[in-house]
């Protein structure tokens, strides 16, 4: 195929050669309505970028064959037999995935350390979950995700399953055996859906980790705005084989997804796909220069702890994404969160996560020789700060395995089911009717339907005293928790 061509820039261009008035959406007609203080932030460029796919450009819905196009080019790109675009993230796209592979009272066999988007479409669709548990590392205070034998012994205790769903890379930068584990779902049958919202990097480079497509996934979404160059919520899902049916998939995104689609996510997913064909293994090996530089500069620094390769071992990682550094920083006796608060405030450095325990940053090819060289120096800073600051309060962390708590309702009924708000003492024993989801990175520790435990009560409480957020909880404080009413 041609990757030289990128249609719906094409259109766009056309539209705008053309000169034409649109008498409809959107109401700023390309800037000429914007407010002019908005104009000086975002330029006008953004506006005249925003058309109505019907105007001009395309919708799956009202085909002139654009987006369609644009779609193919991207399957072609990465190897994958169907491309969909999605302009509401990978929030949107995994829930698409799930719906596509079980249904309502279905079981689904889901890695336990899923975004919270995995779980609020088991809530929407009513499927029954089956968690498969990662792997806890006790010293690292970190979950790598499930191996093959992990999904073989639930498919063996769930031979009615549909499916499998495996999240992989983690927040964190591991790396599953996909290659493995869809073996094992083959073996039995069904198909490996792979969240991969942080590899859409991953195609396009030799030595990074294997890509979903490449490694026998049968469908994987992705996040391009995260590891790629596209504008916030551009996601797509890449479709191969047989084994989930394309017409159903676009069923259930049609269902699930706007009607107003953004020509800013369509374009930006498509110059995306053009850079990457053309340029993407040059951009990527630069960058892995760069990290591997970062990396070197990092472990030199004395107080800080960088997770490597030794984390890839049986019972670990499968593998690791170099452009990701996970930074310990307990050995500076401070958080995480205290980390991440002093580097943006103190060094307007803003890292991608932060916990308990450590923060972590993230390169691609838009990060250049200054960008790393600010980033050692504001560590070395923080090195420096540590002493003088606030001790806080240590968080609980749980031990391994306790977070594996009991699930003893689905999630939709109790999301539900008549609920109250209680003391979060008295929650411990009652059945969670709400997601708690520690953010970043947004993986729920509490699922609606599971028996709250003591030690995840410490855990949640001691961690919102010392920073940590829980934007999810119908009370952010977490002094009270919603539980099923008995």
């Amino acid at each position: 195929m041609d990757h030289s061509r990128v249609p719906v820039i094409e259109a766009l261009q056309a539209f705008r050669e053309r000169g034409d008035l649109v008498f409809g959406p959107p109401g700023h007609k390309q800037g000429r309505g914007a407010d002019p203080r908005v104009l000086e932030v975002v330029g006008q460029g953004v506006f005249a970028s925003d058309v109505l796919t019907l105007n001009g450009l395309d919708d799956r819905r009202e085909s002139q064959g654009v987006v369609s196009q644009a779609e193919d080019l991207m399957a072609d790109a990465v190897d994958a037999d169907t491309t969909f675009f999605s302009t509401c993230g990978s929030s949107l796209s995994v829930k698409t995935a799930i719906m596509s592979v079980a249904g309502p009272g279905e079981e689904l066999l889901i890695s336990r350390n899923a975004h919270k988007s995995v779980m609020a479409g088991v809530i929407v669709s009513g499927i029954v979950p089956v968690w498969v548990h990662p792997h806890f590392d006790t010293d690292l205070a970190i979950a790598h995700p499930p191996e093959p034998d992990d999904v073989r012994a639930a498919l063996e205790a769930h031979p009615d399953a549909k499916g499998m769903l495996l999240i992989t890379p983690t927040d964190w930068g591991t790396c599953a055996d996909i290659e493995g584990v869809a073996a094992v779902c083959h073996e039995f049958g069904v198909p490996l859906i792979v969240d991969e919202a942080w590899g859409a990097h991953l195609p396009f480079h030799p030595d990074l980790p294997a890509w979903g497509m490449d490694a026998g996934a049968d469908l994987v979404v992705t996040s391009v705005h995260k590891m790629g160059a596209a504008v916030e919520q551009s996601s797509v899902f890449h479709l191969k084989g047989d084994r989930v049916d394309p017409s159903v998939l676009k069923q259930r995104e049609d269902l699930l997804g706007t009607t107003s689609s953004s020509s800013l996510v369509y374009l930006t997913l498509d110059g995306w796909r053009r850079q990457m064909v053309e340029q993407g293994e040059e951009l990527l090996g630069a960058a892995l220069q760069r990290a591997a530089r970062l990396r070197t500069a990092v472990d030199a620094i004395d107080g800080l702890s960088l997770m490597g390769r030794e984390v890839v071992r049986p019972g670990g990682a499968f593998d690791l994404d170099p452009l990701v550094f996970t930074i310990d920083v307990r050995p500076l006796g401070i958080s995480g969160y205290q980390a991440g608060d002093w580097l943006r405030a103190q060094c307007q450095v803003d890292v991608g996560s932060a916990d308990a325990c450590r923060i972590s940053a993230r390169l691609t090819h838009a990060d250049d020789d200054a960008m790393v060289d600010r980033l050692v120096e504001s560590l070395r800073q923080l090195v420096a700060a540590a002493p003088s600051l606030e001790q806080q309060a240590p968080v609980a962390l749980p031990p391994a395995r306790s977070l594996e708590l009991e699930s003893v309702m689905r999630p939709r009924d109790a999301f539900f089911a008549p609920v109250e708000q209680v003391p979060v003492e008295a929650a411990v024993g009652r059945v969670a009717a709400e997601m708690i989801s520690p953010y970043p990175p947004g993986v729920p520790v509490l699922c609606p339907g599971e028996r709250i435990s003591q030690e995840v009560v410490g855990y949640l409480t001691s961690g919102v005293a010392a920073g940590m957020l829980v934007p999810d909880a119908a009370d952010p404080s977490l002094a009270t928790l919603r539980v099923v009413r008995d």
